[in-house]
């Protein structure tokens, strides 16, 4: 009877250690399995938790600079934008005195045929061939000379421009031959009638010689003032 007690305490407290153990490595099978999976994780869970656009975040530098504008230096917006009407202008202008310092070139050959050719105007006879001669020239040089001056005086000037340097002296000249342009061929039509009537030129007509060379030797001043800089 106490041999079979004995038996039943024994194998009692077999069973009772068993159990105790196989609780204890349940417990710890279960816990190294989370952290087999913690291990098993790849290595790129975190950073790529922190790619964030560097846009979204705050206080970041911008990656693209841009250089400051007028604008930001101070500078109104109406002082920074050009005038298209102004503009227009200036280009008119500039267009028109190109023209008139071409045409004034080109005036300066019949202008000293004219000149060259006025020995023969001054024959006697009744042949009229160098006084025609003489005469076409100075025509044609006139005509040249007031289209010149057309384009000098019709070109638009721009408020803001002032007149120095030479072009103060080219103006000033023009008060010289302008009008000698309008004497000589005034009293170059009376010598030409006094001629062709056989008289001698005489009275105002007479001038019509120191008229033309003062009025020649002040345009050509005026061709050599715009080909100096001082």
């Amino acid at each position: 009877m106490q041999a079979g007690l004995r038996i039943l305490v024994v194998s009692l407290c077999i069973s009772a250690a068993w159990s105790s153990c196989f609780a204890q490595a349940g417990g710890n099978s279960s816990a190294a399995a989370p952290q087999s999976q913690t291990t098993a994780s790849p290595p790129d869970d975190k950073p790529s938790q922190d790619k964030t656009p560097p846009e979204q975040l705050p206080n970041a530098p911008s990656s693209q600079q841009q250089a400051p504008s007028l604008a930001d230096l101070g500078f109104p917006r109406e002082a920074t934008q050009s005038n298209a009407k102004e503009q227009a202008l200036l280009d008119k202008r500039t267009h028109m005195l190109k023209v008139h310092q071409r045409i004034g070139l080109i005036t300066t050959i019949p202008m000293m045929a004219a000149i060259f050719s006025s020995a023969g105007a001054a024959g006697k006879g009744k042949d009229t061939t160098g006084r025609d001669l003489h005469l076409a020239l100075g025509a044609v040089a006139g005509d040249l000379y007031f289209i010149t001056a057309y384009y000098a005086i019709r070109a638009p000037k721009p408020p803001g421009i002032e007149t120095r340097g030479p072009i103060r002296l080219h103006k000033a000249l023009a008060w010289i031959h302008g009008p000698g342009m309008i004497l000589t061929p005034i009293l170059g039509a009376l010598a030409y009638d006094q001629k062709n009537n056989g008289e001698k030129v005489h009275g105002i007509a007479a001038a019509h010689t120191p008229v033309a060379i003062v009025t020649a030797g002040a345009f050509g001043a005026a061709l050599l003032s715009v080909s100096l800089k001082f």
